[in-house]
């Protein structure tokens, strides 16, 4: 899958999202907390922005109804305990969950929705889901290695969705968590531009979709500026989005927390159900649709060093940043220009190419 003309990516998420350096006169921004994250919609007309902001919290709020794992009245919650026996799902629901397999079957199984239960365990949820589990926030750590354990079978190669009913074995618990917001940011950003038609960039936590026009610059709609950084003491860079191009960032320094006396993240890899490997601090893809760009990010944290060769090979713009703060790029993503590790004289391996 080959990336942007002008090959585009958003900061980290969890902690802000991308945000438009260099705004053109005509461009307003409007930005909240949403899912403890920062959310923002950028248009392209100031007059659109009160209407463009409702649009995205709509889609949001219906997202959340749907398939948060973190609300009781959620329809995902309150039809888990009857999904092995079948359940019938609202459109917006199964719009998730398709979005959801599809991104599993882009991925080779990388990216799995079936992994609540997993999750649980490892005490990411409210107290209400944890299993006995006490979880507590910590400053972001290395985790120590993993021991060996014995790959199981897909889970959501399992899961049976039909005409009608959705179907879901009893030890197994959806989890959307991984596609759910980048399909949000898709949906927002046609929304807005179907509804309004104007130019606009939607974020959310970091997983960024655009639609329409993009900004004027000398009087002609160009790309959207993007600063691409995870934490402040990694390397950043500045790059250009093609309009009608999304970008997504997966990053293992969020989202940490202490279980059992270990340091674990959300992203697991899905044949152990336990945290992936902290090859890379953060990956952040460029693609035509915002859930593309999310399952190949998420994939390459639990690939690991083999995401490169993998990249590379299917032409996917993309930028790793390893443990050691080096930068690694594939596909048509832009050498990186501001990178500490290369000024202090490692190797970034600029242009080149770098699962999760």
């Amino acid at each position: 899958m080959a990336g942007p003309g002008a090959a585009g990516t958003g900061t980290a998420e969890h902690i802000s999202p991308a945000e438009a350096t260099a705004p053109a006169e005509d461009t307003a921004q409007s930005s909240w907390t949403v899912w403890e994250l920062e959310a923002a919609v950028t248009v392209t007309d100031r007059g659109m922005l009160p209407a463009a902001e409702d649009i995205v919290r709509d889609v949001v709020a219906a997202v959340d109804l749907a398939c948060s794992r973190f609300r009781k009245d959620s329809e995902l919650m309150r039809l888990r305990p009857r999904m092995a026996h079948g359940v019938s799902i609202s459109p917006m629901f199964r719009r998730l969950l398709e979005r959801a397999l599809d991104a599993a079957r882009l991925t080779g199984g990388d990216v799995d929705p079936t992994l609540g239960a997993d999750l649980a365990a490892l005490g990411h949820g409210p107290e209400w889901q944890r299993p006995g589990i006490t979880s507590i926030p910590v400053s972001p750590q290395p985790a120590p290695p993993r021991q060996s354990s014995v790959p199981r079978a897909p889970g959501w190669s399992r899961l049976n969705l039909d005409d009608s009913t959705l179907t879901l074995p009893a030890d197994l618990r959806l989890d959307l968590g991984a596609s759910a917001k980048a399909v949000a940011a898709d949906l927002a950003a046609a929304g807005v531009y179907r509804e309004l038609g104007c130019g606009v960039l939607v974020s959310l936590g970091g997983d960024l979709a655009s639609a329409g026009p993009g900004p004027l610059q000398d009087g002609k709609p160009g790309p959207w500026q993007i600063m691409v950084q995870d934490l402040p003491a990694d390397p950043c860079q500045q790059i250009s989005l093609a309009p009608g191009f999304a970008l997504a960032t997966s990053s293992t320094q969020k989202r940490r927390w202490n279980h059992g006396g270990t340091q674990v993240h959300h992203i697991l890899d899905p044949r152990f159900g336990l945290p992936a490997e902290p090859v890379w601090r953060s990956v952040t893809v460029a693609a035509p649709t915002c859930l593309e760009a999310n399952a190949f990010s998420t994939a390459a944290i639990v690939r690991g060093f083999a995401a490169v060769d993998w990249f590379r090979t299917e032409g996917i713009a993309a930028r790793l940043v390893d443990s050691q703060g080096r930068v690694i790029t594939t596909g048509e993503w832009p050498a990186d220009t501001c990178n500490p590790a290369a000024d202090a004289g490692e190797s970034s391996n600029p242009g080149g190419g770098s699962h999760g």
